[in-house]
């Protein structure tokens, strides 16, 4: 079974590294909300034709098409008027609902809002922003193999994949997927501006 907090670190640093490089951006629903994968999917619910035909031997896509939770106190997480679905929803998703995460400092939900506001501002994709984002990314030397930096416009990029510490360089931190101070740890994506 995945390890959901590792996971959701390495989630959050890739949303960052995915938007931060120039042209359209794409998400897939519910992933603004950092779900894991209903893993515990009763074999019973299962409904992929994946599953059926390989004689419940391999799942499937189910685990990640459970209705996504909007409200966490509501019935069936606010996705129905009835506590039925056509797939069960995990009781501990109530934590991940749209209204738990919303204007929570540190929330997934708030990285992706701040992910796509900075942006816009700072016109990283292309024809976005203020006619800045022409789509050049310029890649930055000097760093561990571990760590991809590029500049994109005046947002530089850090997003180490590896568990060495580094050192951040000069600017603003703008955004980044985890907390940080003067280090970026690893499994984690920062971007800086001047």
């Amino acid at each position: 079974k995945p390890n959901r907090v590792t996971g959701l670190r390495r989630a959050r640093a890739a949303i960052l590294l995915m938007l931060a490089l120039p042209g359209s951006a794409y998400l897939y629903q519910g992933e603004e909300l950092g779900l894991p994968e209903d893993m515990e999917l009763a074999d019973s619910a299962r409904q992929d034709p994946t599953w059926f035909r390989t004689k419940h031997q391999r799942y499937g896509r189910d685990g990640c098409r459970v209705p996504i939770p909007w409200e966490a106190a509501s019935v069936a997480f606010g996705f129905s008027t009835s506590a039925a679905s056509w797939l069960p929803q995990p009781a501990e998703w109530a934590g991940y609902a749209r209204d738990a995460q919303e204007g929570q400092v540190g929330s997934t939900l708030e990285l992706y809002k701040s992910a796509l506001a900075l942006r816009a501002r700072q016109g990283l994709g292309l024809g976005m922003g203020e006619g800045k984002g022409d789509g050049t990314v310029e890649w930055l030397r000097g760093y561990p193999k571990e760590v991809i930096a590029f500049r994109n416009g005046n947002v530089t990029v850090l997003a180490n994949v590896g568990a060495q510490i580094v050192p951040l360089p000069a600017g603003t931190v703008a955004l980044s997927s985890e907390p940080i101070s003067e280090n970026l740890p690893g499994e984690t994506t920062v971007w800086l501006t001047e």
